[in-house]
């Protein structure tokens, strides 16, 4: 619940009882009761831990965390700051009304995708609907990817990247910031020729982290998983990566080359990047409209 000034409200402020209702009990903890303000409850108990029951349970929650699923993220020193970004809408006037949408809608209608932040299940999501929506619309048409992302979750990341390779239409990739870890894979991974950065764009390639909590049987198991997703990961990357020096392309790199570029964070600038075979080019400038009309 969120108070009038947009914070908020701890449980004390919702249920906040008078001092001579506070009994002390016998046991490790404090027992209060109080009358709710709620309607549909007559009356309410609450508990408060003392230190050592509170150490057991952010232990056991630390314990429930560590099984987390399988990451490729960036470190969090390279994250941009979490917090709320306004995003612009705009008006405009159609057969003497008024229509409003937001900045994402509109680029969105120019077959434009924002992929911004961790890679996660609700990014994920919105991008694939956009993808496929996008490809019903115009199959033949090509759709541009703008990334920029620390990375995350594999899954979530493999799901773009599949409905990517899946689609009808070509996907061009454009990194803006960074394209690290799981981004730098859905950089890659577009339409070859039509991959992009701008010039100080920067790219981090590595392999995916994990962490599991359990019998040392299910560990075993989750460990056999990681690595399987390890080689799949790399397997992509060789797929999509070419050699390159002094803008000639030169042939493949080997699975082996692949895997040992990935052991440790490796980070490239756009330059770096060219020559791995990750983007196709660095934009320095959009081109003039009249170019691009000729150019398609």
């Amino acid at each position: 619940m969120v108070n009038g000034r947009g914070t908020p409200l701890a449980v004390h402020e919702l249920f906040a009882p008078p001092a001579s209702t506070i009994t002390p009990s016998s046991s490790s903890s404090l027992a209060l009761s109080t009358p709710t303000p709620l309607s549909c409850y007559s009356s309410t108990t609450f508990t408060i831990m003392l230190p050592l029951r509170v150490a057991r349970a952010t232990a056991r929650t630390a314990m429930r965390a560590a099984a987390r699923p399988y990451s490729s993220r960036s470190s969090l020193s390279h994250q941009a700051p979490q917090a709320w970004t306004p995003v612009p809408f705009i008006t405009e006037t159609i057969g003497g009304g008024w229509r409003t949408s937001d900045i994402f809608s509109k680029l969105l209608q120019e077959r434009i995708i924002c992929l911004n932040g961790e890679v996660n299940d609700t990014l994920s999501a919105s991008i694939v609907a956009q993808l496929l929506f996008l490809e019903s619309d115009a199959p033949a048409k090509p759709i541009t990817l703008y990334i920029n992302s620390p990375g995350g979750s594999v899954t979530a990341g493999l799901a773009i990247y599949d409905t990517m390779t899946y689609i009808h239409s070509p996907v061009h990739t454009v990194c803006v910031g960074q394209a690290a870890s799981m981004g730098s894979l859905l950089l890659c991974g577009g339409e070859k020729g039509h991959r992009y950065c701008l010039p100080h764009s920067s790219v981090m390639i590595h392999q995916p982290s994990g962490g599991y909590f359990g019998q040392a049987s299910d560990i075993a198991i989750h460990a056999t998983e990681i690595l399987r997703v390890r080689k799949s990961l790399n397997e992509i990357y060789r797929r999509h990566l070419t050699r390159r020096k002094e803008g000639t392309v030169e042939g493949e790199w080997t699975l082996e080359e692949i895997e040992l570029m990935m052991e440790r964070d490796k980070f490239l600038s756009a330059g770096e990047a060219l020559e791995m075979g990750i983007v196709d080019e660095i934009l320095d400038r959009r081109g003039k409209p009249e170019e691009e009309k000729k150019s398609t």
